[in-house]
């Protein structure tokens, strides 16, 4: 199914435990799912390389209530990778892949100074999925972007002159099944039928 669903983007997401030590990893079940207030989801697959079963990430959102979602573009998509490694709990991520620490305005994880577009985020709903035994086998979680950083870099305007983010700028990188990923290579307009007729 994961190759079917197609192309997804990538949320590379920043969190901080309560004793204060970064963890960065991509997450590529992500989306946005409202845009007042705006809210994002992600799926977070349990760990059989953790004895409470939670990877890092979603073990640092649930007790710190907070996150940051990055947004990977081309030109970082070699260090991003990097950081899907198997490491131990409690090495820093950005800092083994020579990304940068950014301060956070609205919550205390740092933000990714090489990602374009971030968004920091409070933890809102949590949902577990179960399989047929009853096994937790990933938990949603649900956050709500409290603050959106755009660097102008990246930054457009529509027809109707609202600022957007210009994705032939921004160059997202987006999942598709195993180690497949892919680059925007075309971009095409296709206006809604006039639905007042």
């Amino acid at each position: 199914m994961i190759s079917a669903v197609v192309p997804r983007p990538i949320a590379f997401i920043s969190t901080l435990s309560r004793e204060g030590v970064g963890n960065l990893a991509p997450y590529s079940y992500f989306n946005v799912l409202a845009h007042n207030p705006p809210h994002v989801a992600i799926g977070m697959v349990r760990s059989r390389e953790r004895h409470h079963g939670q990877k890092d990430t979603l073990f640092n959102i649930l007790e710190t209530q907070e996150f940051v979602v990055n947004i990977i573009s081309d030109w970082f998509v070699e260090a991003a990778n990097h950081c899907c490694g198997a490491f131990d709990y409690g090495v820093d991520e950005m800092q083994l892949a020579g990304l940068t620490p950014l301060a956070s305005h609205k919550v205390k994880p740092p933000r990714v100074k090489e990602s374009a577009v971030q968004l920091e985020c409070l933890l809102r709903h949590t949902y577990d999925t179960k399989d047929s035994k009853g096994n937790v086998t990933t938990t949603i979680v649900i956050g709500e972007v409290v603050m959106i950083h755009i660097q102008e870099g990246v930054a457009g305007k529509s027809p109707h002159g609202k600022l957007i983010v210009d994705p032939q700028k921004l160059q997202p990188i987006s999942r598709l099944g195993g180690n497949t990923y892919a680059h925007i290579s075309e971009l095409f307009d296709l206006p809604r039928p006039d639905r007042t007729t």
